[in-house]
């Protein structure tokens, strides 16, 4: 449990690395049978049950004494013919993305499995894609765990990706498997994600075709990957949260660490904050976002960025007008039900909500008041209401912050330090 007050904010931060760019370069280089260098990985819950999934694989991972470098060298990775079970803990990224390369090593049987919330999480439409690319499992119901058999020979294949980590793991292993494969997905949500997999296939010269809307892929079996030296940038997920901090209370926050030629999604809520009347500055890796005295209503798709959803919702709690978010729904398969449980903690702090099966109507005007809020254990919803207590005259309360550790350790830290806290 955590109390928080309203307090003035500005300054600047260096925000924390991609989780979303890191799990995949340590999955590449796991996979690529060699030594790799890592530059500013991120360290959060869920890259450490990358870590751990990758170590138990037979990868050495090391970490430099300033926690700036890590080394991986999976040079003599063999697990044929054994059986092994991996919790991947709440990481849906990790275990989305290593499913399919499992089928490359050999292994009689693995399990892959995690916490609570991610035993909850749909896997069955990835499961029966890579049942037609030569792999077996066995799974009760929608959900994990599920045991895993069989060899990645590749084919062609259907999926609908009502989240784009389905289409991210079959382009991240059907390129080591067997046999050329075909993919159609007829509906796919998150471009972005896909287009920063992408990227990474790139780096490591993998040859494929994909079709303008990223719906139908080739891709040439019988590739490998080969180790590297990557380095990772800012998250734009992370930072959202303190775009927001400026936007709601008319400060200036500068955030460094960022790629402004970034494909990752979340990068666009700085156009919504633009159209709700912020402004925004870029000077090289920084960038400035300035709230204005008045924030702005609108309608909001926001398919190709869910994760943006908590903290958009707190943004759209100062605007005078109605704001809308819309073909979202891919936001009720994250850790939560992301929209059912903001639209529970808005109503908590004062607001007019109405709920759509993809999305939010929040009317303008609130006057938002503390009161006792509920994290439903995901970080990104904690850390969005964080932000809302910028808004309350009285103390809030958030009934369980530890979620945070997922993705963002420092986040309190750094909210803290733009507060004049530490």
């Amino acid at each position: 449990m955590i109390k928080l007050r309203k307090a003035k904010i500005s300054g600047s931060i260096s925000i924390p690395s991609s989780k979303s760019q890191t799990i995949r370069a340590l999955l590449i280089a796991t996979f690529a049978k060699g030594k790799s260098i890592i530059h500013n990985p991120l360290f959060s819950s869920d890259t450490q049950a990358c870590i751990d999934a990758c170590t138990l694989l037979g990868a050495k991972i090391t970490i430099s004494e300033d926690k700036e470098t890590l080394y991986l060298d999976s040079t003599n990775i063999d697990i044929k013919d054994k059986v092994l079970t991996i919790d991947t803990a709440n990481s849906g990224t990790t275990t989305y993305l290593l499913y399919g390369l499992l089928g490359t090593l050999g292994a009689k049987e693995i399990t892959l499995t995690g916490d609570e919330q991610l035993n909850k999480r749909p896997i069955l439409p990835l499961v029966n894609a890579y049942r037609d690319l030569g792999m077996s499992a066995a799974l009760a119901g929608e959900c994990p765990p599920v045991k895993i058999s069989g060899e990645l020979i590749g084919g062609s294949t259907s999926i609908v990706c009502k989240t784009s980590q389905y289409l991210s793991s079959l382009l991240l292993s059907l390129p080591l498997a067997k046999e050329d494969s075909v993919v159609d997905c007829p509906l796919l949500y998150e471009k972005p994600y896909v287009k920063m997999t992408l990227e990474w296939l790139d780096k490591q010269n993998i040859k494929y075709s994909i079709s303008d809307d990223l719906q139908h892929v080739e891709i040439k079996g019988g590739q490998s990957y080969k180790e590297s030296e990557v380095t990772v940038l800012g998250d734009f997920s992370s930072a959202s949260f303190f775009f927001v901090m400026a936007a709601i209370t008319g400060s200036s926050i500068t955030v460094k660490g960022l790629d402004r030629n970034d494909v990752q999604g979340d990068k666009r809520i700085l156009e919504v904050l633009e159209h709700m009347g912020c402004s925004v500055a870029w000077d090289g890796y920084s960038v400035t976002v300035t709230g204005p005295e008045h924030l702005k209503g609108g309608i909001f798709d926001l398919n190709s960025m869910p994760d943006t959803l908590p903290i958009l919702c707190v943004a759209a709690l100062k605007a005078e007008e109605d704001v809308e978010f819309v073909n979202v729904q891919n936001a009720r398969i994250k850790e939560t039900d992301r929209i059912a449980c903001m639209r529970e903690n808005l109503v908590s702090l004062g607001a007019k909500v109405e709920e759509s099966p993809d999305g939010l109507l929040i009317k303008g005007g609130t006057k938002v008041k503390g009161t006792l809020v509920k994290g439903f254990k995901d970080h990104r919803i904690i850390m969005a209401l964080a932000v809302s207590s910028l808004l309350c005259d009285e103390e809030l309360t958030i009934d369980d912050e530890s979620a945070c550790s997922v993705t963002f350790p420092t986040f309190f830290k750094l909210f803290g330090k733009l507060k004049g806290e530490n």
